[in-house]
């Protein structure tokens, strides 16, 4: 295939393969690159605050980003015309980058249940984990997955177009035909695959049984660690749900990878292929989804800043329909005024314009509110109008959209 030429794709447009790129790689690709910048933008502002842990998540959410902008412009290109558009040089580039990230973000998915196992299950070593250790696993995560990477580049293994013909990978039918190519596509899904998820189940499993039987005495720990402890519990959750998430999209193409190795290529229909690389690529939607929602620190980071965003496309909105529209937002002041009927004299002699202390003691018998939220629960109560009134001053602002 020479560096100007165009592999011509084995699914038809019967199939509906261009359905299958603008329905299914391009809201997965938006989805991606959303979510992944969300979870960076949201680690960036809280960057002071995070944990040795968490630098396998922000690692995760580079590589899935790297993924996102490397492989899905050009496949959902590609799948338009039913052909893979952009030459050989490109073809090698494209699959080197998909096994680059999607090793990376494995190997990195593989050192955060470590870990965590080293965390949960042997406190005295995981106490010690700090960042300088967090930044050394990365750097060992991204050596490993450039060694795999790169291997097709000095010919242990071939890079070549997917069977479907609209994006590359490894060249499978050169590993269904050389022993070579055969002992690299072997040598993938042991070190990139069997034992990720061996290491992986290993040390949740011992997580889990770790936690069933100290669960009574952590109950009995001090609050601090016991704070500790919940801590640890969600980033264990989270940390599984991600695994589950990254196994189920990449499981399809491990299986598909050992039938063309070891099978008849010519009886394995195209879309065999098509569709674990749909699931391979969906992957990098779970790492953010997983995160933004279900860690409370993330969560509250993103919702605010979110917020921010929105108001000022809100903004922009108004200002794009006249100069008189696009003024700053107006804030009011409103003073509420909490009404109740006197039943004795007031507590204090003081003008009604002057707003009395909340705290402040009554010798008369009016309620004394240790706290400002305890008098304004009583708000929704006696809302109406006598003429023997005492005033209570409250202020809050109201936005006006």
């Amino acid at each position: 295939m020479s560096s100007n030429s165009c592999v011509t794709g084995t699914i038809i447009r019967n199939h509906g393969f261009m359905l299958w790129g603008l329905g299914v790689c391009f809201p997965a690709g938006v989805c991606s690159l959303f979510g992944n910048s969300t979870l960076l933008y949201v680690s960036y502002k809280k960057r002071h605050l995070l944990k040795p842990a968490e630098f396998f998540i922000i690692n995760l959410a580079i590589s899935d980003m790297g993924l996102t902008l490397s492989l899905y412009p050009m496949a959902i290109t590609s799948s338009f015309y039913h052909r893979w558009l952009y030459g050989k040089t490109v073809c090698y580039i494209y699959a080197f980058c998909g096994m680059l990230f999607g090793i990376c973000s494995l190997t990195t998915l593989t050192l955060l249940s470590m870990v965590c196992f080293v965390k949960v299950c042997y406190p005295l070593y995981g106490n010690r984990f700090n960042s300088v250790h967090g930044r050394l696993l990365i750097a060992c995560a991204w050596a490993y997955a450039l060694l795999f990477a790169c291997s097709p580049l000095a010919h242990w293994g071939e890079y070549g177009p997917e069977p479907y013909g609209t994006a590359c990978c490894i060249d499978w039918r050169l590993s269904n035909q050389h022993t070579k190519a055969r002992s690299y596509t072997m040598a993938l899904f042991i070190f990139c695959y069997i034992l990720p998820c061996c290491v992986i189940v290993a040390s949740y499993t011992s997580i889990l049984v770790t936690v069933r039987a100290s669960r009574k005495t952590m109950e009995q720990h001090a609050s601090r660690q016991t704070h500790m402890s919940n801590i640890q519990t969600i980033i264990v959750k989270l940390s599984v749900a991600v695994c589950i998430g990254f196994f189920a999209a990449w499981s399809p193409y491990a299986v598909v990878s050992m039938w063309a190795a070891f099978g008849h290529i010519e009886n394995i229909p195209p879309l065999a292929f098509a569709m674990p690389a749909m699931f391979a690529k969906s992957s990098t939607i779970y790492n953010p989804v997983i995160y933004l929602m279900l860690r409370p620190n993330f969560r509250k980071v993103m919702y605010r800043d979110l917020g921010t965003l929105r108001r000022a496309f809100l903004k922009g909105c108004r200002c794009s329909q006249g100069p008189s529209k696009c003024r700053s937002k107006p804030v009011i002041r409103v003073n509420l005024w909490t009404i109740r009927r006197q039943t004795s004299q007031p507590c204090s002699n003081k003008s009604s314009a002057q707003p009395p202390m909340v705290a402040s003691k009554c010798d008369d018998g009016c309620e004394n509110c240790k706290d400002a939220f305890e008098c304004f629960r009583h708000y929704p109560r006696g809302f109406y109008i006598v003429y023997n009134i005492q005033f209570v001053w409250l202020y809050f602002e109201v936005d006006i959209l």
